[in-house]
């Protein structure tokens, strides 16, 4: 929700205007049909149950999903595989909180780019940034999925863009009350904790932490080199909780 304030016969008028954002809701609503067909979801009986749905899980994530060692042992038979990765998800939580941060900061981030733009911002930054997770893990057999580097890149480019805007956080060493912060205090911050926490992340199954800070990284970074000519506009967007998003 943007703000415009305005003085008019001596006094200030607020009018609020809903930012149009139809490639936001076009990939939000594409990752959960994606995933709602999928394995990983439990709701298409195709799959089966039981073990047969675990492998059928595996062989999914593994087809769709990006596996560093394969990514480099065959370059053109899995090229495609970081961006079919940005709409696979491995649970509910995964796509819920993905899909959750996505409409939060995408929506502005948007409507500042434009639809064409910011299609291409978010593929591109999806795919360097699961690039980037696997050239760094370039012996690992385990598959990576998700939009978190996709996601990560709106991060940095909402910072820049909007870096006064406030943003409401569940902090758990304040028993999750929700506190609101600028995105300059909020985003860095959260930034700063997968850094922390690429340093003592170990190969396998988890979270890519890497992707996420690879992705933050070209988001600021194409925000700065695009729009730092620009006035940049203030925002006051919907609540968004802290926390971590899996890749």
């Amino acid at each position: 929700m943007i703000s415009n304030w305005s003085a008019s016969v001596g006094r200030t008028v607020r009018t609020v205007r809903m930012p149009s954002a139809p490639v936001t809701y076009g990939l939000i609503a594409l990752c959960c049909l994606v995933f709602a067909v999928g394995p990983a979801s439990g709701l298409n009986p195709a799959y089966g149950s039981g073990d047969a749905l675990l492998a059928a899980q595996r062989a999914y994530f593994h087809r769709w999903g990006v596996v560093p060692a394969d990514l480099f042992a065959d370059p053109a038979g899995s090229a495609l595989t970081p961006a079919t990765a940005l709409f696979i998800h491995g649970s509910w939580v995964h796509l819920l909180g993905n899909m959750l941060f996505l409409y939060v900061f995408g929506v502005l981030t948007e409507e500042r780019m434009g639809r064409v733009q910011f299609t291409l911002f978010y593929l591109v930054c999806g795919y360097l940034a699961l690039l980037g997770y696997a050239a760094a893990n370039s012996s690992s057999d385990q598959s990576l999925v998700g939009a978190s580097g996709a996601i990560s890149a709106i991060l940095g480019a909402f910072l820049y863009l909007f870096p006064g805007a406030r943003v409401t956080s569940l902090l758990p060493f304040l028993f999750f009350l929700p506190m609101r912060f600028p995105a300059w205090v909020v985003l860095p911050f959260w930034a700063a904790l997968q850094w922390v926490a690429a340093g003592r992340a170990e190969q396998g199954p988890g979270v890519a932490y890497l992707a996420h800070l690879v992705g933050f990284s070209l988001g600021f970074g194409y925000a700065w080199a695009r729009f730092r000519r620009r006035t940049r506009v203030r925002a006051a967007p919907a609540p968004a909780p802290e926390g971590e998003n899996q890749p």
